[in-house]
């Protein structure tokens, strides 16, 4: 009596819990497969499928979002920004080549030479000067010129090419196009030997974070050019080129970002359901209009 009662328990909690199924299924005597359905399943899956792979690979990528605002962004860098210059001279000796640098800080250097390097062009009747340095957060300028040459030519010809004129971190990053070397090949060796090259530059701070949240400080800048022969009361002035740079108060920040993977799994039921829904709705008018046509014909026939 008791192992009844039992039993009869079981199947009361039985019953009890599929109350609660909200996927009530369908017997399949009730059912009726038709090859439009069919047909319209398998164009359904191969669509869920494309879906489902073009929202992956944009899952996998990564985006990178910039933003603009007012803030010096690399404040351990005791106020300094790191220049890479790398510009030929083909038609002034090495001997005669050097760099100056001045601000408005009251910093004056006549013949930089640390972290340079001098190399012969056109068996030593030419100069490829290339040099990295620092200059203060602060308006300046640095030129090459002839300026710390012992002896000053008399007409020295400064034509020439830049490779590269950069600052601060090198970015290898593709998706990331800015003005980091602005310069880079521009040629100026068909203009008069004589004349002055003036490139003023406006430089831009650059932070760029990656996923892992690590930060490269970088500047971008813009610039314009100018080029004249200078005179004053005691004759021609000895020609340069001149790089004057100030700084943007804007900073530029690029942000590596991955989509969420929760907005992703939201996506991928969104495609799945929505696909099956829709695809159910064409099956179901198919069908309905094809019974439809089939009583219409038997009525005809009979």
């Amino acid at each position: 009596m008791t192992g009844f009662i039992c039993r009869t328990s079981r199947r009361e909690r039985t019953a009890f819990g599929v109350r609660f199924d909200i996927y009530r299924k369908v017997p399949k005597d009730l059912t009726q497969p038709t090859y439009t359905g069919a047909f319209i399943s398998i164009l359904c899956c191969v669509f869920i499928l494309f879906l489902f792979l073009s929202e992956l690979t944009g899952f996998i990528a990564t985006e990178i979002v910039n933003e603009l605002y007012v803030d010096d962004p690399d404040k351990d860098s005791g106020g300094k920004i790191d220049v890479s210059l790398n510009i030929s001279l083909p038609n002034l000796h090495c001997d005669l080549v050097g760099l100056d640098i001045q601000d408005e800080m009251g910093r004056h250097e006549v013949g930089h030479i640390d972290n340079s390097m001098k190399i012969p062009l056109n068996q030593g009747e030419g100069c490829r000067f290339e040099g990295e340095f620092t200059v203060n957060k602060v308006p300046g300028n640095f030129h090459v010129s002839t300026h710390s040459a012992t002896a000053q030519p008399q007409n020295p010809d400064m034509t020439h090419t830049i490779h590269k004129l950069a600052f601060g971190e090198k970015l290898q990053v593709q998706k990331v196009q800015g003005a980091f070397n602005a310069l880079g090949g521009a040629n100026r060796l068909s203009s008069n030997p004589l004349a002055s090259h003036d490139y003023i530059l406006k430089i831009v701070p650059t932070v760029y974070e990656d996923l892992s949240g690590r930060q490269r400080f970088s500047y971008q800048y813009t610039v314009a050019n100018k080029e004249y022969v200078a005179y004053s009361h005691t004759g021609r002035i000895i020609p340069a080129i001149w790089f004057r740079y100030d700084l943007s108060p804007i900073t530029v920040k690029y942000t590596e970002r991955r989509q969420p993977f929760y907005r992703f799994i939201t996506t991928i039921c969104a495609i799945v359901g929505g696909t099956f829904t829709v695809a159910g709705i064409i099956d179901s008018c198919i069908f309905t209009a094809s019974e439809a046509w089939k009583k219409i014909q038997i009525g005809k026939m009979s």
